[in-house]
């Protein structure tokens, strides 16, 4: 892929410079399986393929009709980042020397807004069962990330101190996200499994501060459960999976296995609106390893909650949704942390006009 990509530097470390509508909002969840190519999530450098709240209501109800589709996701991020953390990417950039006796006093903050676009297909033909979407989801967007603090390195009786600050930004394209998804639904319950994956095309430099790819492939796989009951217009839904990381060739870094769980409940006012509740875990349950390995084995842990909206509507012969939802950050351990929003807008094929003689949806 060629990427084009705008990059804005500030370096001024001082002394130093570096180098550098059911079925619909199923599809949500599943348009949603791309991993965050910013600094919002842990790992090497407190980035990870896996971005916490991608899947959430509804994640396991297959799409009422089979066909294209199509959802896009406006993602912003706010997260900042202390010790570290935060110190990680600066040693990474700025080469220095994992011998030195090295004090951190440093302090994170990054801003990123991310379009993603995921356009899949959902086969007719039932495959085990059950019904078979694929997909290929690309990121265009914006990152900006800005270190500040002071660094103070020594080795025997020799010390030198290092204050100040140091900003970067990239606007350009991300990775490639391959997705394959399978739901099965037997009345109000309903089962999935999915496979995806990192394609490592997007904007990356090892010596950046700022990125919009992580550097390294990435295989992630796990499956879920929905409660969706009709007539009351219950919900409930819970994804879980691990992601196995490859080495990073440009920092020889490998992040460890994430486990990761997104959840979400909803009541239905009506055919058309819900209101509820999305929230995440996500920790790392093996160390980071590699040479270039620096500052420890990283193993992260945060822990996300918060409100959701959404709302169904006809859009001509295809069927439109809506759905905003945010997570507040907290328990992080050995990652940045703060807020994200999710503004999502997907079209699918509609659901079939039921006979006239049908008895309509009731919720209580």
């Amino acid at each position: 892929m060629t990427l084009v990509a705008r990059k804005a530097v500030k370096r001024s470390f001082s002394g130093q410079e570096f180098g550098r509508p059911v079925a619909l909002a199923a599809l949500i969840a599943m348009g949603a399986i791309v991993m965050s190519t910013g600094v919002s999530v842990a790992d090497e450098n407190g980035i990870s393929f896996w971005l916490p709240g991608l899947f959430g209501s509804l994640a396991a109800v297959p799409q009422q009709q089979p066909g294209w589709a199509l959802a896009t996701i406006n993602y912003y991020d706010n997260v900042s980042a202390t010790g570290a953390v935060a110190a990680s990417r600066e040693i990474t950039i700025g080469k220095l020397n994992p011998t030195v006796n090295v004090n951190l006093n440093v302090n994170l903050n990054a801003d990123l807004d991310l379009g993603l676009i995921n356009p899949s297909y959902s086969f007719a033909t039932p495959v085990l069962g059950g019904q078979l979407t694929v997909g290929m989801m690309g990121i265009v967007g914006y990152n900006n990330t800005d270190l500040n603090g002071t660094i103070t390195a020594g080795v025997g009786p020799f010390t030198a101190t290092k204050t100040g600050s140091l900003g970067d930004s990239v606007t350009g394209v991300g990775d490639l996200y391959p997705q394959a998804m399978l739901r099965w639904n037997n009345g109000v319950n309903n089962w999935m499994t999915y496979l995806t994956g990192d394609i490592p095309v997007g904007a990356y430099n090892s010596s950046n501060l700022a990125n919009l790819g992580i550097g390294h492939g990435a295989i992630d796989g796990g499956g879920g459960y929905t409660y969706f009951n009709p007539q009351t217009g219950h919900e409930f839904s819970v994804v879980t999976g691990l992601t196995y990381n490859f080495i990073n060739p440009s920092t020889n870094y490998q992040s460890g296995v994430d486990w990761h769980l997104d959840w979400g409940a909803s009541q239905f006012m009506s055919k058309q609106f819900l209101v509820g509740l999305v929230g995440y875990v996500y920790d790392q349950v093996s160390g980071d390893s590699g040479s270039g390995d620096i500052v420890g084995p990283f193993e992260s842990r945060v822990v996300g909650i918060g409100p959701q909206v959404g709302y169904i509507f006809p859009l001509g012969t295809m069927q439109g949704y809506l759905n905003l939802k945010g997570y507040g950050e907290f328990d992080a351990r050995d990652r940045p942390s703060g807020f994200n929003l999710w503004l999502t807008f997907a079209i699918s094929p509609a659901a079939p006009t039921p006979p006239a003689a049908a008895a309509p949806m009731v919720y209580k």
